[in-house]
């Protein structure tokens, strides 16, 4: 079994119940954890350590009285910045937002304190959340913990550092970019996009944003698949204002063991090129699967193009953040937009157009993609998950010199755009899938890979059973050396 910090929080909260640890005992030791590695790491950048110590000793008393407050009672957990508590700063790592204190919890983060948890502080992001590095002029640059001078990933990078490093027992991200499923990847540890609104996105949001955003979805890291599954049953079902009509009923996996599964393997695309050393640990995986007697076709696709799949993402996804705009931006984006040559399909030009984009051009890009979420839904007939990259390289050196549009990383000895990365973000992503993020061993340097497991629509569990047999068969959560 892994030391105490590295346990997994389902594994914590037994050990508080059955008073092998207590609450306080174990919050104190992470904070002390904080104190010695998180200098090196600058993952939690901000601490509510009072609060919390309150909290635990109230869960520690509480458990003394045989009143257990809920499945994560008295384990110590952090949450991305972006999230709301009341009385901490929320910024999105912005300057402009600094001093923006919230006054209420979000949803999620009040369901995790009805579920037992102690949150104890929030963890580090990119400016806007815009970014697979994570690094802002508010709280500075967090390292990867297998090796400080990478990125973690963004933009959940603070949260997937955090949990590989063994300083908190589980954590709540957000993804309209991969931004849980890339900092899973880099750091070696478990995250969970959930289907489309499934989890209320209410408290994890700019200030002035109240509806959901398109794409947008709030989601659990964590150590183990296991944590996901615990921590996803927490979060997820509808606010108020929507359970009057509705209740989540996510559908049971159909398949127990790895040989009753049968998969679609894909481990590179034309837009966006996957490095051989991440090929290779997927390659391993679909080999793996095949002594298993798991049925693995490395051909089957969605009928979808992959090219027209981005131009559609990429459309959709900067339109749903494009009211982060000034209105002096949006004329300059506008004018930027008009002065483009027609066949500019740089994802530049792509990203400053879908900025501007009328309400009629939406409706069409939105129609493209109700035409893809069918062909996926009828491929999601014949399989039951289809095993992609993340991202098509392990954690890159950290580049924070240029602009996003500007950066380049060598794939195959080939300098690609940054932003080709988004490809595999949103092959699923636009189309409202679930995507669990999984260890899938390591490249020949010792950086961690992940695979990204999709599936259907509100098929959230099946691709959190499939992690957990990987988990438990193929390849789990290791440590990252110097962090013990």
């Amino acid at each position: 079994m892994l030391d105490v910090p590295f346990r997994s929080a389902r594994q914590l909260a037994a050990d508080i119940r059955r008073k092998r640890i207590g609450a306080l005992e174990l919050l104190d030791l992470y904070l002390a954890r904080l104190d010695k590695y998180d200098g090196r790491l600058n993952a939690v950048v901000v601490r509510d350590v009072e609060r919390a110590r309150t909290r635990a000793r109230a869960a520690d008393r509480a458990l003394a009285k045989r009143d257990a407050w809920g499945p994560l009672h008295g384990v110590p957990i952090t949450v991305k910045e972006s999230y709301d508590i009341a009385g901490l700063p929320t910024t999105w790592g912005v300057p402009a937002y600094k001093n923006n204190v919230a006054t209420r919890n979000s949803v999620v983060v009040d369901r995790l304190l009805g579920a037992g948890a102690v949150l104890f502080g929030k963890t580090n992001v990119p400016m806007f959340l815009a970014d697979w590095q994570s690094f802002n002029a508010i709280y500075g640059s967090t390292n990867n913990p297998w090796d400080v001078t990478r990125s973690p990933g963004g933009s959940s990078g603070g949260s997937a550092a955090a949990l590989a490093a063994g300083l908190t027992a589980l954590e709540a991200g957000s993804d309209i970019g991969s931004s849980i499923r890339n900092p899973a990847h880099f750091c070696g540890v478990y995250g969970h996009k959930p289907s489309w609104g499934i989890v209320p996105r209410t408290g994890q949001a700019l200030p002035w944003q109240q509806a959901p955003v398109d794409i947008d979805v709030v989601g659990p890291l964590a150590r183990t698949a296991d944590d996901l599954a615990l921590a996803l049953s927490i979060m997820a079902g509808p606010e108020p204002i929507e359970a009057a009509g509705w209740q989540l009923r996510l559908r049971p996996p159909k398949a127990k063991r790895l040989r009753d599964f049968k998969v679609a393997l894909m481990i590179d695309a034309p837009e966006s090129r996957v490095d051989r050393v991440v090929q290779a640990r997927l390659q391993a995986l679909a080999d793996f699967l095949g002594r298993q007697k798991t049925k693995v076709n490395d051909r089957a696709r969605p009928a979808i193009d992959t090219a027209e799949a981005f131009a559609v993402y990429t459309r959709l996804l900067r339109s749903a953040t494009s009211d982060r705009q000034s209105d002096g931006d949006f004329e300059q984006n506008a004018g930027l937009a008009a002065s483009l040559a027609p066949d500019d399909e740089s994802y530049r030009a792509r990203a400053t157009r879908a900025a501007v984009l009328s309400h009629r051009d939406w409706l069409a890009a939105n129609e493209t993609r109700y035409r893809m979420r069918q062909a996926w839904a009828e491929f999601f007939t014949e399989y039951d998950l289809l095993l992609c990259p993340a991202a098509p390289t392990a954690a890159f050196p950290h580049d924070q010199q240029r602009d996003r549009y500007d950066r380049t990383l060598e794939i195959n000895g080939t300098p690609m755009p940054v932003t080709d990365h988004l490809f595999w973000a949103g092959y699923s992503g636009m189309a409202y899938l679930p995507s669990t993020a999984a260890p899938c061993g390591f490249t020949p340097a010792g950086l961690p890979v992940g695979v990204q497991i999709i599936g259907p629509q509100y098929g959230d569990l099946t691709c959190l059973t499939f992690a957990r047999l990987l988990e438990r068969e193929f390849q789990a959560f290791v440590p990252p050396p110097g962090f013990a």
